[in-house]
């Protein structure tokens, strides 16, 4: 029996015209295109006119759909694996179905394209000549913390994916981890309303502080750490630890209680009342 192939196939992560021929040519000769959301594909296939039949694969369904596709990949179908955007498996759904292609010896052919990790690097102005893919961190401000602390004594360029809504916490607490190392915010890559901010860590943090809504993909590239960071520890009194956040980041006493609060895991009122407790 003829084994089918496993094709890894990169799609645009905003402008559709950014996509090989080579790609194009896979989806349309492709039994099946194993997709993270069938919906989102639909209008990129439609676009080059390709009908090849979807099926959703996420990681809702990993795990059930994996033994589904590998029984017809034994025999022999050509399946092309996407994801919503980008390059699969790159903080995408796909790691569990490749690595039983290799255990099962089914060939898997990577078919190279857009990432916006990469994107955001060459484009963010720091060193390129060795990077470090941390994907999302933790939702959490103690596990980010914690994940930063990890990350901070590695020599190499980071670089970090984010979702708008936790865009500040997040920057406050590389503020707070990685200090006022230098940095780019790639937002909306590909896209009409591409963007690239850059400056310091404390900087960026104060312009993104001053935005009415922060909307979009975003991707956060700082430069590499000169040597590991100090363990991160909060003052106990929330007064002293606001003063030093007004010292450290420069920032307004407003803003820096937001940020005091975000890294406590409280609200701004909440921390407000215990100031005023403390006085």
């Amino acid at each position: 029996m003829v084994q089918g192939t496993l094709y890894l196939v990169a799609t645009p992560i905003g402008n559709l015209e950014d996509i090989s021929p080579r790609a194009l040519r896979i989806l349309r000769e492709a039994d099946l295109i194993a997709c993270e959301d069938t919906r989102h594909t639909a209008r990129l296939l439609a676009r080059y006119e390709i009908s090849t039949p979807r099926e959703s694969y996420h990681k809702f369904n990993e795990e059930k759909r994996t033994a589904k596709l590998m029984q017809r990949l034994h025999e022999g179908a050509q399946i092309a694996l996407v994801s919503d955007s980008g390059t699969p498996l790159v903080s995408d759904p796909g790691y569990e179905i490749v690595a039983a292609c290799r255990r099962q010896g089914i060939r898997v052919t990577p078919v190279p394209g857009p990432s916006a990790a990469i994107a955001a690097l060459i484009g963010s102005g720091l060193p390129t000549d060795s990077f470090f893919f941390a994907g999302f961190l933790p939702a959490r401000s103690s596990g980010r913390k914690r994940r930063l602390g990890e990350l901070a004594a590695i020599p190499a360029t980071l670089i970090f994916y984010e979702a708008p809504h936790r865009l500040l916490a997040s920057l406050s607490d590389m503020v707070a981890v990685l200090g006022s190392r230098q940095a780019a915010i790639a937002r909306e890559l590909t896209k009409i309303h591409e963007e690239f901010l850059t400056g310091s860590l404390p900087e960026l943090l104060g312009r993104f502080q001053e935005r009415e809504k922060i909307q979009g993909e975003i991707v956060i590239v700082v430069e590499r750490g000169e040597a590991a960071a100090e363990p991160v520890v909060s003052p106990d009194s929330i007064k002293q630890h606001l003063e030093e956040e007004i010292q450290k980041t420069g920032l307004s006493r407003n803003e820096a209680l937001k940020s005091v609060a975000r890294q406590r895991g409280i609200t701004r009122k909440q921390a407000y009342r215990m100031v005023l407790d403390e006085d």
